[in-house]
């Protein structure tokens, strides 16, 4: 008999360090060289934070994978119903279509770039159910057959061709009624066996499965329901139950194969549990425990988003479920070292291990301080020449320029260049006296565009390339602004945000430099903001922080340009504006801004590190 050794081998792979892709790396046994150990890759269930959504908001569905889903509708008030639709990609929400019909409490199902909403709540009431059917392909939404029952607070899932709604609340009560659609039209199916509204599910129009809910308007612990039933294409079973009694949950998955997450049990609720076609198995905990989310994804890779936290108190945050021998770090902003100079207003350039910021307006005076920053603190080096604020910066730790700005009595032309070691006033200064203007690239090929020329918020379109001694005027911004952000190179920049006009207007607009002239995208900020800190490349841009109104309203959020367009990415712990940043996307830098009262410290430094993906290792021991 030929044995195990002869067909298989007996080989171990060794690594000089451990293995690193947890998604392909589960079941594999190897040896650690570094460790003289042996290791295998073992699957686990976690939740992790996801990219907030771009405002709070609850009773909205969702629909597509964990990786390419869309939320649609909802509330961000207690009352009002969105059109608002935002696509995500895995890391960041970006906006979609609107819906023909703002709605909450709907259902949906399909794909990101072919989807189904159905049902729902419209304005004024909960009461004011609809019937109303829209299609997605990516873009826009738009209006198919009519529900037979119109109601809310459904279950449904399935693809844009073929899915199935069962339950809800016909308001008032509850109902048991379900209904499939194959692309064209509803039909009404056999009714589930136990009538109720807030429940959820996952499938196919011939193998479905619901679960949960509540059968009373008041959602008491008593109402809840345990109760699972599955569609085999003809009728509903009674199957076994879930372990806790759950509503306004969030599903994903299939018939054989479900999660189901957070709602009501009774209070708000952080369980999880997976359903395998015959029982439910109690899951890992979520970090936020809520209600009224939205759910999509599969049973090992799931999502959800918002959701009520308590009666009235919304939020915006994602979380991500995996199954996977992957371990999954977020992004998030975490303190830094703080500056030495108590300013805002700073310019910054350079790495999160080599950066530099310099100038910066506190106590009513603009400074010409300069500190280096090596990763872990921050060294007073030589001062400017002339203090200065909302100024111009762009280059590196030793070889840097400032233009512009403002110091008493009023706006600068003036430039000067840092060595490393010291600053130099240039002779060649910039042919506009203005503030709030931005710089990208580096001390011998920046770019300088936009600012603010004057009293009660006067801008300028201008453009100027530098070559290391003088400055060259080009073609113009298509959209005169100061307090832009601007990431990128001397030929290849994004400019975005910043304020226009008497009296001044925040704008979202976004224009792209190739060299030689700016081009409007039609992809705006996902909110207006200006006086923001940006760091990044012309397709990896960052906008973290700034004003949306006044100069009193602060904001923390980071929106982040992918090279198409623009996505929520983790917000900062502290709004504020008037920051300087430096880096890249994934390891950057803000330092100082102006914050509230609540928080005046503009010393303070936070540095963002993005999302790393590493692997769960299990040592085999002989015991």
């Amino acid at each position: 008999m030929t044995d195990y050794k002869t067909i298989r081998g007996k080989k171990i792979k060794t690594f000089a360090t451990d293995l690193s892709d947890g998604n392909s790396a589960e079941g594999q046994i190897f040896y650690s060289d570094t460790s003289k150990e042996y290791k295998v890759a073992v699957a686990g269930a976690a939740w992790h934070s996801g990219s907030n959504y771009p405002s709070a908001l609850f009773r909205a569905a969702g629909f597509g994978t964990q990786t390419a889903s869309v939320i649609v509708g909802g509330s961000s008030t207690s009352t009002n119903r969105l059109a608002t639709s935002h696509e995500y990609t895995g890391t960041g929400y970006s906006t979609g279509g609107n819906t023909n019909s703002p709605r909450r409490l709907l259902s949906a199902s399909g794909t990101q770039t072919a989807g189904l909403i159905f049902g729902g709540a419209t304005a004024p009431a909960d009461n004011a159910v609809t019937s109303e059917t829209e299609t997605y392909d990516g873009s826009s939404y738009s209006e198919v057959g009519d529900l037979n029952t119109a109601r809310q607070g459904s279950a449904g899932d399935g693809t844009q061709t073929a899915s199935f709604m069962a339950g809800g609340s016909t308001a008032p009560g509850h109902n048991a009624a379900s209904e499939t659609w194959d692309g064209t039209s509803w039909t009404n199916i056999s009714s589930i066996n136990t009538s109720r509204r807030f429940l959820a599910g996952g499938g196919t129009v011939t193998a479905s499965v619901v679960c949960g809910g509540e059968t009373t308007p008041t959602g008491t612990p008593a109402a809840l329901r345990k109760q699972t039933e599955e569609y085999d294409g003809s009728s509903w079973s009674e199957v076994n139950d879930l372990n806790t009694g759950m509503a306004t949950h969030g599903t994903g998955g299939t018939q054989t194969a479900l999660s189901a997450f957070a709602g009501r049990s009774p209070s708000v609720s952080v369980k999880t549990e997976l359903y395998d076609g015959t029982s439910w198995t109690a899951s890992t905990d979520m970090a936020t425990a809520r209600s009224m989310v939205s759910g999509t994804g599969t049973q090992t890779v799931a999502i959800t988003t918002g959701g009520e936290i308590a009666p009235g108190g919304l939020i915006a945050n994602t979380e991500e479920f995996n199954i996977t021998a992957a371990t999954i770090t977020a992004g998030t902003w975490a303190s830094g070292a703080n500056q030495n100079t108590d300013a805002h207003g700073r310019a910054g350039c350079g790495t999160t291990t080599a950066g530099l910021v310099y100038g910066g307006y506190g106590s009513s005076t603009s400074y010409g301080n300069t500190e280096t920053y090596n990763g872990t603190s921050y060294s007073e080096v030589s001062d400017m020449s002339t203090g200065r604020r909302y100024h111009a910066g762009f280059g590196t730790q030793t070889a840097a320029v400032a233009g512009g700005g403002n110091a008493p009595p009023g706006r600068l032309t003036a430039v000067e260049e840092w060595d490393g070691s010291s600053w130099s006033a240039n002779p060649n200064s910039l042919p506009t006296a203005a503030q709030l203007l931005r710089g990208t690239g580096v001390a011998t090929a920046g770019l300088v565009f936009g600012g603010n020329t004057g009293a009660g918020g006067a801008t300028t379109s201008n453009t100027q390339t530098f070559d290391g001694t003088s400055f060259s005027e080009v073609a113009d911004l298509n959209t005169s602004r100061g307090g832009l952000g601007g990431a990128g190179t001397q030929t290849a920049t994004l400019a975005y945000g910043g304020t226009t006009g008497v009296p001044a207007s925040i704008k979202t607009a976004t224009e792209s430099w190739d060299g030689s002239s700016w081009t409007n995208s039609s992809t705006p900020l996902l909110t207006p903001r200006n006086n923001m800190g940006a760091a990044g490349t012309n397709t990896s841009a960052m906008s973290f922080g700034g004003n949306s109104g006044t100069t009193s309203t602060q904001n923390a959020d980071y929106q982040l340009y992918n090279g198409t367009t623009w996505i929520t990415q983790p917000s900062m712990a502290i709004a504020r504006s008037y920051i300087a940043g430096f880096g890249v996307s994934t390891s950057a830098i803000g330092a100082g801004g102006y914050g509230s009262a609540i928080n005046p410290d503009k010393t303070r430094t936070e540095e963002f590190t993005g999302e790393t993906t590493g692997i769960n290792l299990k040592t085999i021991t002989d015991s």
